[in-house]
């Protein structure tokens, strides 16, 4: 297993429905791990590599309803 971690910035803040669809990203295997920072408007995604590249992780996040904007280097 390769762990990596992509960062993206959102636009519209997440509501309810868009946090109750990340339920079922954050229940995909090889998705482990989902954190938002509010206060910079971004969304940290924690994932098995050797199962899913970047492009993937977008998509789930915007099937959730995650408003993604644009992905971020991390610091």
């Amino acid at each position: 297993m390769t762990q990596m971690e992509v960062l993206y910035r959102y636009g519209v803040a997440p509501g309810e429905a868009e946090m109750r669809a990340l339920d079922n990203v954050r229940e995909v295997y090889g998705v482990r791990g989902i954190r938002f920072n509010e206060k910079d408007r971004s969304v940290r995604v924690e994932f098995d590599a050797s199962r899913f590249k970047e492009p993937v992780i977008a998509a789930l996040l915007r099937q959730a309803g995650i408003d993604i904007q644009e992905n971020l280097a991390l610091a």
